[in-house]
C-alpha cells in the first residue's frame, strides 16, 4: 500500500483545492490531509482565515477524497507525521518547489501543478470590499495604514487629520486626504479612530449616525453613560462598534488567558501592570498638554484590560493616586490605580512623564505568571512556580504589534454581523467608567 500526504489550510474550499486533492489522491491506495490548526495558521502569517479550524476540516471531509485527515499543529510536524502514519509520498502545489525538498530524507517529495486563477485569498479578498477611512494626528496612522495591506480587501481610503501637510510620505499616496471628518465619512465605509479620546463620543455618534462601521482606540470615551449610550446606537442601527487595544489580539495574550482561566496558576489573587513612555515629555511644553494624550488615557486602558478580563469589575474598593502636571487639561505625569477585590488585589502604573519597568505579574496560589516588558507586546510570557524545575516557557509570533490581527477580526464581526469583540463591551463601559472617575476627581489622591 503506497500512503500519500498533503498539508493545507482549505480556507472557502474551491475547484483549485479539490482538483489539487483528486490529484494527489491518484498518487497512491492510502490519502491522508494534513488540516492546519488556527494558531499554526497564525504563527505562519496566515491571519486571513474566514473558517473556523472544524469548519475546513468538515469541507475536506465532505469531498469523500481523504482517508483520514490529521491536524498540523506545529513546526517540524511533517517529519514527525511522515514518520509516525509510514508514508511513501508527500505532495503538495508547485508554488512550494523546492520548500520540501529536505523531506526527501524521509520519503518521496512530489510537487503538483496548482489550478491557474483560482486561490483562497482572491476568493476573500473579492468577497471584503471595506473602505476605511483613519482619523487622528498620531505616528500609529501610519503603523495602522502599513498593517493593513496584510490583510484582503480592505483598502484605506482616506485619512482625516489635522495636519495632512505632516503626513509621512507613505500615507501621502491615500486617495483621500482631509481634515474635514465628515467629509471623510463619506468616502468609507468604516472609520478608524485614535484622535484625542474627547472627541471620540461626538465622533463615534456621527458615524454610526451615517452607517459606518468604528473601531475606536481605548478608551472608547472618557463617560460611562455615553459609552452605554454607543454600544446601544450600534446595536440598534445594525453596527460593528469595537475598542482597539492591539494586545487583546496577540496569540500570546490570548494563551495568557487561558492557561490563567484554567487554573495553571491557581486562584488569583494579585494582578500588576505597568506601561509607561517618555516619548511625548520632551516636547509636550511646545506642543501643548491639551494637544497630546495624557497618562491615564494613552496607558490606562491597555493596562486595566488584564486585570477586568481576569478578575472582572466588581471590585469593592479603587483609589487613583496621580502626579498631575497641568490642572487644567488634567495632564498626569503618573498615575497608579490600586483595586480590591473580595479574594484579590490588583495594581496599575501608567505614566508618560515617568519611566519604570514595563512588566505584567499575576500571581497565583500555585505559581505566578511573568511578562517582560513591554508586555502589551508580548511574544513570550513564563509560568513560574515554588520549584523551579516546573518552571515553562512558551513563545509565540506577534506580527505587527497585533495590528493586523486586530484588522482582520474587525473585518470579519462586519461580514459576519457579529456584536461581540474580542474586548467586551461591559469590559469597553468599565473603563470608560474609570476614565470618568479621574476626571470627575472621584477616588482620586493627588500626588
Amino acid at each position: 500500500m503506497v500512503k500519500v500526504i498533503t498539508y493545507g489550510t482549505y480556507d472557502l474550499l474551491h475547484h483549485g483545492h479539490i482538483r489539487l486533492l483528486e490529484r494527489a489522491k491518484a498518487l497512491g491506495d492510502y490519502f491522508i490531509v494534513g488540516v492546519t490548526a488556527d494558531d499554526f495558521d497564525k504563527a505562519r502569517g496566515k491571519i486571513n482565515v474566514q473558517l473556523s479550524l472544524m469548519e475546513r476540516i468538515e469541507a475536506v471531509r465532505s469531498t469523500g477524497l481523504a482517508d483520514e485527515i490529521i491536524i498540523e499543529e506545529y513546526e517540524g510536524q511533517k517529519i514527525d507525521d511522515i514518520r509516525r502514519l509510514e508514508v511513501d509520498i508527500f505532495t503538495v502545489g508547485s508554488d512550494w518547489v523546492g520548500k520540501f525538498d529536505y523531506l526527501n530524507d524521509y520519503c518521496k517529495v512530489v510537487y503538483l501543478d496548482r489550478t491557474e486563477g483560482v486561490s483562497s485569498s482572491d476568493i476573500r479578498a473579492d468577497k471584503r470590499k471595506v473602505r476605511l477611512g483613519l482619523v487622528g494626528d498620531t505616528t500609529v496612522i501610519e503603523k495602522f495604514a502599513n498593517e493593513s495591506k496584510y490583510v484582503n480587501g480592505v483598502t484605506v481610503s482616506g485619512v482625516c487629520t489635522q495636519f495632512p501637510e505632516s503626513l509621512p510620505l507613505s500615507l501621502k499616496n491615500i486617495p483621500f486626504i482631509t481634515n474635514n471628518y465628515n467629509a471623510l465619512l463619506e468616502k468609507v465605509d468604516a472609520v478608524y479612530l485614535i484622535s484625542k479620546p474627547e472627541k471620540h463620543y461626538e465622533q463615534i455618534k456621527i458615524a454610526l449616525n451615517k452607517g459606518k462601521h468604528v473601531l475606536c482606540e481605548s478608551p472608547i470615551t472618557l463617560n460611562r453613560d455615553e459609552c452605554i449610550e454607543l454600544f446601544l446606537k450600534a446595536e440598534d442601527k445594525g453596527l460593528i462598534l469595537a475598542e482597539s487595544n492591539k494586545t487583546a489580539f496577540s496569540m500570546a495574550y490570548s494563551r495568557l488567558l487561558l492557561m490563567v482561566k484554567t487554573g495553571k496558576i491557581g486562584q488569583v489573587v494579585s494582578i500588576d501592570a505597568t506601561s509607561t513612555s517618555l516619548s511625548d515629555i520632551y516636547f509636550v511644553k511646545s506642543v501643548g498638554y491639551s494637544n497630546i494624550w495624557n497618562s491615564i488615557t494613552a496607558w490606562g486602558a491597555k493596562a486595566l484590560l488584564p486585570v477586568f478580563q481576569l478578575l472582572g469589575f466588581n471590585y469593592k474598593q479603587k483609589n487613583i493616586s496621580s502626579h498631575i502636571i497641568d490642572e487644567e487639561e488634567k495632564y498626569d505625569a503618573f498615575t497608579k490605580i490600586d483595586f480590591i477585590y473580595p479574594t484579590a488585589v490588583a495594581s496599575i502604573k501608567v505614566g508618560k512623564g515617568v519611566k519604570s519597568e514595563g512588566d505584567l505579574v499575576i500571581s497565583g496560589t500555585k505559581g505566578y505568571i511573568y511578562v517582560p516588558a513591554p508586555w502589551w507586546k508580548m511574544d513570550y510570557f513564563e509560568i513560574r512556580y515554588e520549584n523551579p524545575a516546573e518552571n515553562k516557557r512558551f513563545f509565540y509570533q506577534l506580527d505587527g504589534e497585533g495590528i493586523r490581527y486586530e484588522i482582520v477580526v474587525f473585518i470579519k464581526a462586519i461580514e459576519n454581523g457579529k456584536k461581540n469583540f474580542m474586548i467586551d463591551k461591559e469590559i469597553s463601559i468599565a473603563i470608560s467608567g474609570i476614565m470618568e472617575d479621574y476626571y470627575s476627581g472621584i477616588d482620586l489622591t493627588r500626588i
